[in-house]
């Protein structure tokens, strides 16, 4: 559905510049599964999303949300790898650094990796076009049953984000 989407408003189906983040969300006491993360202090899950300058996603994953970005990451584009072959360049903040991480999305996508850290900016601004892919999370918290994980399972965590996403792609064609 995202590749017709595209191809609708003038573009290739698949994309070359990938927008990375990760978003922690808290559980109601019907999850299963769930973990801590420190950084945030959430205990829940966290979601793995990358998405084109479009705010599309091309790549999702729920997993508890002690597991680092980084990882998440990693495990979404190798579950992903065979739609992500035409990323080359995949924009990251700065959770993400470290040659490890670069090396290995080399190694899968055969894409470059760019830091886009707030530190370098020196002041209160938006960092170029992470804005996008916070926005995706944005249209995410609009659903009712995903501003807080509700289920049980992260398979069925993963299934409400799919179909917030395919209503946003409806309504795009």
């Amino acid at each position: 559905m995202v590749g017709a989407v595209r191809q609708h408003s003038g573009r290739t189906a698949t994309t070359s510049f990938l927008i990375v983040d990760a978003q922690s969300v808290k559980n109601t006491d019907t999850a299963e599964q769930k973990g801590f993360d420190g950084g945030k202090l959430v205990s829940g899950i966290k979601r793995h999303i990358g998405v084109d300058t479009q705010g599309l996603p091309h790549m999702l994953l729920v997993t508890t949300a002690n597991v680092p970005d980084r990882v998440g990451a990693l495990e979404g584009f190798t579950i992903h790898q065979a739609t992500l072959s035409d990323v080359e360049q995949v924009l990251v903040d700065g959770g993400y650094t470290g040659e490890p991480f670069a090396t290995a999305v080399d190694d899968l996508l055969g894409a470059t990796v760019a830091v886009a850290k707030r530190n370098e900016l020196h002041t209160f601004t938006v960092i170029p076009t992470r804005w996008v892919v916070e926005r995706s999370f944005a249209w995410l918290d609009k659903c009712r049953r995903l501003w807080k994980n509700c289920e049980r399972k992260l398979a069925t965590s993963l299934n409400m984000i799919v179909l917030a996403f395919l209503v946003i792609c409806l309504k795009r064609l």
